[in-house]
């Protein structure tokens, strides 16, 4: 137990952040499950120890500065670390498809996506870098998009065009630049930071129309959780593969 790697999955009690701590944990990794509501996170570790799958639950609204620094605490004080973190936690805007004048965007949309999917991201991980430093393999995998990709966004007949939503692409796109500048800055250390392009998966968020299923959603951020030490860092990933920035 003393060496078993420690996971936090943001947005961890269902979808594609449940299925990630179901693989991790089946590679013997401790997870905590982070939900907005404790009862989620109690109900998502009910169902992983029953797969004898050594969890643990917290309440984490990760946009909360309160639930954020409590999360950090409770690390600290029953692990002593962390080895992964999984920034999976985000939301999308109503009509994420269906609404083709991005230049009308909202200020309460942009507020709504961005606190989530960018700005809690940033200060999640700044809250937990000191335990991930005591990590001898600190991992971070934060969950963007193929969508906030400019070079895939920017092509003739981009196969993403149907995908253009202002706020939520370019939250996923900062959220990238914020994966390049923390690896650079944590190159010298023992800590990775890659970004995860999951896929389009069968989830809530993704919707039944989406090709892949959840279990093949959350191998990318499997992968780079259990990196090695010669695997990539400030890289952009799907399966595998590296994706333009």
């Amino acid at each position: 137990m003393i060496n078993q790697k420690v996971a936090l999955i943001s947005g961890g009690n269902r979808g594609l952040g449940f299925e990630t701590a179901t693989q991790l944990g089946k590679e013997q990794v401790t997870v905590i499950i982070g939900s907005r509501q404790l009862s989620d996170a109690k109900e998502a570790v009910r169902k992983l120890r029953l797969m004898d799958i050594d969890a643990y639950g917290i309440e984490l609204d990760v946009t909360n500065d309160a639930h954020r620094k409590s999360a950090a605490g409770y690390i600290e004080e029953a692990f002593g670390k962390l080895d992964i973190l999984i920034n999976n936690a985000g939301v999308v805007p109503e009509g994420f498809t269906t609404r083709p004048l991005n230049s009308a965007t909202s200020p309460e949309e942009f507020d709504f996506v961005f606190k989530t999917n960018f700005f809690s991201v940033v200060h999640l991980t700044h809250q937990l870098l000191p335990l991930l430093r005591k990590s001898s393999a600190g991992r971070i995998v934060n969950l963007a998009s193929a969508v906030g990709s400019l070079t895939l966004q920017s092509m003739d007949n981009s196969p993403l065009a149907a995908f253009r939503s202002l706020a939520y692409n370019s939250s996923k796109t900062a959220l990238n630049m914020f994966t390049i500048l923390l690896a650079e800055e944590l190159r010298n250390t023992n800590i990775k930071v890659n970004s995860a392009h999951p896929g389009w998966v069968k989830t809530e968020m993704g919707t039944a129309a989406a090709p892949m299923e959840i279990k093949d959603g959350a191998k990318t951020s499997l992968q780079l959780a259990l990196l090695d030490q010669d695997g990539p860092s400030g890289k952009f990933i799907h399966m595998g593969e590296q994706l333009p920035w």
